[in-house]
């Protein structure tokens, strides 16, 4: 073959990867995404809750934020975000019961002020939905009275979220809210709950999937209400980077198709947090394929697991409460039998 020809062939090659890549980055700045890490493991896989702190602080890159509730604290053990803007920062969630939240976010807070050269920035406190395992801190934050930091709080309500983030039409609608060189989406997407809401950071391209999307049980209360979520959030994110999707929960081992039950404190072969558009992708499928009647369905990294007394046996209460009772018991050393 030629040389001329080679190069031309070549040419057309790096022509067509190219452009693979600006497809995949519509946006004007999907090229500057900002990348975050995660890490190796969480405290929640210790085993001995004398070494683990109420909360661990991640720094997913230097304004973005993950923090976790400590597993003897509740066996929840949610995740909340942190996003610092130039003007304001965003918190999704503010724990579980038993989570004394304020004394760790206050020290994140004020770490990201002195690195920035700052005295305070303006708090946001929303919610990804309203249940007490993700709204449990809202008093402890409401009573704070920290210039370093001024609280405006968002009640994880539908009027209260729609309001705030410039949702005129519920759920078929997308909020905003700039934070100061720094848009993040609200996606509505009520099903597990009503006021359920997925979060898209735009700088870094991570989807907060809140409790319908992560690495585990995903309950669903109104099941025609998240089929049409689900296909809204599919909707939103085509075409878009998304670099990561960070749910609220952690209930899924690394072993495909295993999860830990109801009331598991440690967890020490859990399956890391983050998910790809993929396993939307396959959720959706997955309640697309039940035409309308829920049903308990399980793939290799998440489940759909339907609420109602049909689905959660007296047997099944018995169970969870046992071994709950029993996590409890061995919380100072898992490592013993």
């Amino acid at each position: 073959m030629k040389l001329p020809l080679i190069r031309a062939l070549l040419a057309a090659v790096l022509c067509i990867v190219s452009s693979t890549a600006i497809a995949q980055l519509p946006q004007p700045n999907g090229g500057d995404i900002e990348r975050g890490t995660l890490p190796d493991h969480w405290y929640s896989q210790m085993p001995k809750c004398m070494e683990i702190p109420d909360w661990q602080v991640h720094e997913y890159n230097k304004d973005f934020y993950i923090l976790r509730q400590s597993p003897c604290t509740d066996f929840e053990k949610p995740f909340i975000f942190l996003i610092f803007g130039k003007d304001k920062a965003l918190l999704m969630d503010t724990g579980s019961r038993n989570g004394n939240l304020a004394p760790a976010l206050q020290h994140t807070i004020k770490n990201w002020l002195a690195r920035n050269g700052r005295t305070s920035i303006p708090l946001i406190v929303a919610h990804t939905h309203e249940h007490d395992d993700h709204t449990w801190g809202d008093k402890e934050l409401q009573a704070l009275n920290d210039p370093a930091m001024p609280v405006t709080f968002i009640p994880s309500e539908v009027e209260a979220t729609k309001k705030f983030f410039g949702i005129a039409n519920w759920p078929t609608d997308i909020g905003h809210l700039d934070l100061g060189g720094r848009i993040v989406d609200l996606i509505p997407i009520p099903g597990h709950s009503k006021v359920s809401v997925a979060l898209y950071d735009r700088r870094t391209a991570v989807l907060l999937g809140g409790d319908t999307v992560y690495p585990g049980r995903i309950y669903v209360v109104d099941f025609p209400a998240f089929t049409a979520s689900l296909a809204r959030l599919v909707a939103f994110t085509e075409g878009k980077p998304i670099a990561n999707i960070l749910g609220n929960h952690i209930e899924q081992s690394a072993t495909p198709f295993v999860d830990y039950p109801v009331g598991t404190m440690y967890q020490p072969n859990e399956h890391e947090i983050a998910l790809a558009r993929g396993t939307l992708l396959e959720l959706n499928d997955a309640v697309i394929s039940m035409h309308g009647t829920p049903r308990r369905y399980c793939m290799r990294d998440i489940s759909v697991w339907p609420v109602g007394p049909q689905f959660m046996s007296p047997e099944d209460e018995a169970k969870f409460k046992k071994h709950s009772q029993h996590e409890k018991d061995r919380m100072w050393d898992h490592t013993q039998p």
